[in-house]
């Protein structure tokens, strides 16, 4: 049932607790040595199936392949191959570092001889080497998630399931852990992504699948995601001199669909930013504004998202639609 190249395939995933239908026929495939990022409002159904090809929650219908392994018929196949990096730390607080990484090695049947040299590799690569002998304990939150992935990477798994692994670290470990992910994919290895960061999964992924309610609403590239969204244009503009009066004239502007502040920002969304600009300047001119900055910008990973998912953006008084 695998197709050549695809290291995870997904037919039919269908979940349900009593009546509700959480996860609704969910099928997709995410190539070898590809970073895929996995999308999702809350309550979408994102974490629901993440458990289900992790082999840790059974499907009610349809199934999935891991490097040729089926989550139902061998799930300690699939168990083996992959790794799996939840977003609260599963570290052994008691434990140092290296035997956190030892007795993971152990429990994946890593050779005796080989878990040294790959626990020092892992080790170096994140940064945690002069570390090791301290418990997990004393660690950072950042410290904890660089160690769970050097735990879920021991056995060189083939298949790496992180779950919003940069979510409130500090810079050093976000860097480090993102380094490592693009890493993974020059040496073959597979990255299923779930994150809430747009700017993220703009940046790491090399493709991404939006789940709502459920079903898959959209998989491609984030490049031609965005050109699907290509009327969610804008203009960006910060002036000093102005009132609230100016926002608001601007938000009546011809062209502007919807508007709103971004912190010190406005941002007009329009189809034709070019034809919307000049009336930007005159219009602050007429109010004896400066303008500080003015910008034409496309639609980001995250208009997408509450395009398709229909979300929810709790816009304030001062957005409107035209």
């Amino acid at each position: 049932m695998s197709l050549e190249g695809h290291a995870v395939e997904a037919v039919g995933l269908t979940k349900r607790f009593g009546d509700l239908l959480a996860v609704d026929r969910v099928s997709f495939g995410v190539r070898r040595g590809e970073i895929f990022g996995f999308l999702g409002p809350n309550g979408a159904g994102k974490t629901t199936t993440v458990r289900m090809l992790t082999t840790l929650l059974a499907p009610s219908a349809g199934t999935a392949v891991i490097e040729g392994r089926d989550i139902i018929r061998d799930p300690y196949g699939v168990r083996d191959t992959i790794g799996v990096v939840p977003e609260t730390s599963n570290v052994y607080v008691e434990l140092s570092a290296w035997n956190n990484l030892m007795f993971s090695a152990e429990l994946y049947g890593v050779p005796r001889r080989a878990r040294a040299d790959r626990s020092r590799e892992l080790l170096g690569l994140l940064g945690l080497w002069e570390r090791r002998h301290d418990r997990a304990l004393d660690f950072s939150k950042g410290m904890r998630r660089r160690l769970a992935i050097t735990m879920a990477l021991v056995h060189r798994a083939k298949v790496l399931f992180l779950d919003e692994p940069t979510s409130g670290l500090d810079v050093q470990s976000s860097i480090l852990i993102r380094n490592l992910v693009r890493s993974l994919r020059k040496e073959g290895a597979t990255v299923f992504l779930t994150t809430h960061q747009m700017e993220e999964a703009n940046q790491m992924c090399d493709r991404v699948a939006i789940i709502n309610r459920g079903r898959l609403a959209c998989v491609d590239a984030p490049e031609r995601l965005r050109q699907t969204a290509e009327s969610v244009r804008s203009v960006e503009v910060s002036f000093s001199g102005g009132d609230d009066a100016l926002s608001e004239d601007m938000g009546r502007l011809e062209g502007v669909i919807e508007w709103r502040r971004d912190g010190d920002k406005l941002r007009l969304f329009t189809s034709d930013p070019g034809a919307l600009v000049p009336l930007v300047v005159d219009l602050a001119r007429k109010h004896d504004a400066r303008l500080l900055s003015l910008n034409t910008l496309g639609p980001t990973l995250e208009d997408v998202f509450v395009r398709v998912t229909g979300l929810d953006t709790g816009a304030g008084p001062e957005e409107r639609s035209r």
